[in-house]
Order: C-alpha cells, then structure tokens, then sequence
C-alpha cells in the first residue's frame, strides 16, 4: 500500500529488517550503545555544527508525546506560554497546556493564514508575565508552512523561550534550529524521517536545562528532565520501545547518507509532480503556492465526488490519501509525499486518481 497520508509512512526495507535485530534489555550496554548513536545522529541531521549546544531526548511515543513533553517542561511557576493557532495542531497545544492547568494566551489565525509576526511582537511586549511562545511549524491540517525563522527572531529578540513542534517539518523543510536560537523542538520518528512510529524526541538547548530543572514536575512520564539527567549514563528511566529504536537508528543512518538537504529537495520535486499534474486535472489547492510546504498539499475535493468515494476507490488502487479535519472535513483532501517512495509510485498514484476522477 502507498501511503500517501502525514505519517505513519512507507519505509525503506532496511529500516523495516532492522526491527528483527535481536532481543535486549534496556538496562544493558548494548542499549546505551544505541542510545547514544541515536543521539549523534540526531544532532549531527538538525543542528549541525552545534551538536555541543543541545541535547537530544529521546521519548517513546508519537510525536504528540514529544509536543507534551516539551510543553509541561518549558513553564516555571505562575507564567504563561503564548499559541500560535492556525490550524489543528496548534490548537492541540492550546489545550494541552489548558489540560494541565497552566496559563496559556492565544494568537488565533484563519487555518489558511500564517501567524503576523507584528501581532506577537505586541502581544509580547503588553504581555509581561509570557514566558514561552509554542508555534507549529507545518501545520499539517492545510500543509501550510509557518514562518519560523521571523518567529524566532522575535521571541529571542524578546528574550522568550521558543518552543516549536516540528512533528512534520524536521527532514522536510529547511530549519536552521541553532542559529535561530530555538529553545525545544519536538520530533518523530515516523514522518520525513521515514522511521517507524513509537519513538519521538525534543532538542534542548544545553543553556536551557539546567532552568527547567528548577521548574515543577507536571508528569510523571513526560517531564524532560527525568530523561536527561539519566541519558548522560545511556540509560532511560522507562521501558523503550527497543527495536523502533533499532529501526530509528537505521532511518537517521539513511537520512545522513542521502544528506538532510538532498530529502528536502527530493520531497520538494514530489510536491511539484504532484502540483503539476493536479493543476492540469484543474483540481484546486487550498493554498496557495508560497504558503504550502514541501510535502503535503490540500485539495478541494473533485466536483460531484465525496471524499468517502475518492479515498476508496484510491485505496482498492493501492493508495491511501487523508481526509480534512475540523470544519474542512467534508471538503478537502489531503495528500502527502513523505516517506520512502519513488517517482514511478507518485506516477502511479496521479494516474489512478485521473481515472477515479474521469469515471465519477
């Protein structure tokens, strides 16, 4: 089957074998040995030549987990974190933070509109008693792409802690983490990183660490601290999910291999196939060209062709697209182009849909 939603995603066969590595326990050598290579790895992808200025933390669980993490671990008592909210994701850091009680402020955007970087420039200078700033960077529900950079400026200008999901962006778009100054950033294992879902993991800037261990403990499982004061011995306080881990490994080994840069383009040259041969079947996007990323697009649905009917049709194709979310559910779909997949997959899927379409 092709997958062609945001994750999970088609991986390589040398990612998938390395799930039958053999069977260790956590508490060994052999599993710090991994730990650590991971973590090498990690830094050597995102924050090349400032690998001595993060820490990478490794959770088990999606992407959300590391969101979470990041999230409850970033606010010393009675301060607040500002959102920026322009789609589902962001809104689920709003409540996320809301969930636990703490104080969060919202700068609430159109999910088809980026965040104005003079709105949060004011809200930071009215609103002393914000610690952090939380923003997503692809905003997965309409593959519209945020403005980072700008974003970071300022909140580091304001001298504000940035917090950023890159769930979806990391190995996908072009982020210059370190020099931006980002505070944490959350990732997965299992989009453009095209790993397995199960791992997930936030960079932490070095500076930051030793200020959020003065902050309250707000979970158990998820409080960031708990993971990097035993990573330094190789060791995680909780059962991993070891042989994801295996297969992480092996999928950051690709990732360095083909180069961060050289999968960037690649995704990019899928998006713009894709664009290409959708615009010529006059299928609309939702967005337009400068506010979408590199590996998802959202359509508006066929004339006269309910998602319900695309989607299936495609799937008895071998092919799975994505659904809108929210209010956008019934009339949008979505397609994504992460993931292990080859030219002649793409070709294969614009074909089948051409067909769906013509015979609706």
């Amino acid at each position: 089957m092709v997958l062609l939603n945001p994750g999970p995603v088609n991986v390589s066969e040398r990612v998938r074998q390395a799930l039958l590595k053999p069977d260790i326990c956590h508490r060994e050598d052999e599993f710090a040995e991994l730990l650590h290579r991971i973590q090498a790895k990690l830094l050597a992808a995102f924050v090349p030549g400032a690998e001595s200025e993060y820490v990478a933390v490794l959770l088990t669980g999606s992407g959300t987990a590391a969101v979470e993490s990041a999230l409850m671990s970033s606010l010393p008592h009675g301060r607040r974190i500002l959102i920026l909210n322009n789609g589902v994701y962001g809104e689920r850091m709003s409540h996320i933070v809301g969930l636990h009680r703490l104080g969060v402020n919202e700068l609430k955007y159109e999910w088809t509109a980026r965040p104005d970087p003079e709105k949060l420039l004011l809200a930071l200078r009215q609103h002393q008693e914000v610690h952090a700033v939380g923003m997503v960077h692809h905003e997965t529900t309409t593959g519209l792409l945020n403005p980072v950079h700008e974003i970071a400026e300022i909140v580091d200008n304001q001298n504000r802690v940035f917090v950023l999901d890159a769930v979806s962006a990391l190995a996908g778009e072009t982020i210059d983490i370190a020099r931006s100054h980002i505070y944490m950033v959350a990732g997965t294992a299992g989009k453009c990183i095209q790993g397995f879902p199960g791992v997930s993991f936030v960079l932490v800037r070095k500076g930051f660490v030793e200020r959020m261990r003065s902050y309250p403990k707000r979970s158990w499982y998820l409080h960031l601290t708990h993971y990097i004061d035993n990573e330094g011995r190789g060791t995680i306080p909780f059962t991993p999910a070891v042989q994801v881990y295996y297969a992480f490994d092996e999928a950051l080994s690709e990732l360095l291999e083909e180069g961060v840069a050289a999968r960037i383009q690649r995704y990019k040259k899928m998006a713009a196939t894709i664009r290409e041969r959708m615009a010529a079947l006059s299928v609309k996007a939702l967005l337009p060209a400068d506010l979408q990323s590199n590996t998802i697009t959202a359509y508006h649905l066929p004339e006269g062709v309910p998602y319900r009917v695309l989607h299936d049709r495609l799937k008895r194709q071998g092919y799975v697209i994505y659904a809108g979310q929210g209010n956008l559910e019934n009339k949008i779909f979505r397609v994504a182009n992460m993931g292990a997949l080859s030219e002649a997959q793409f070709s294969g899927f614009l074909d089948a849909f051409e067909h769906v379409c013509a015979s609706a």
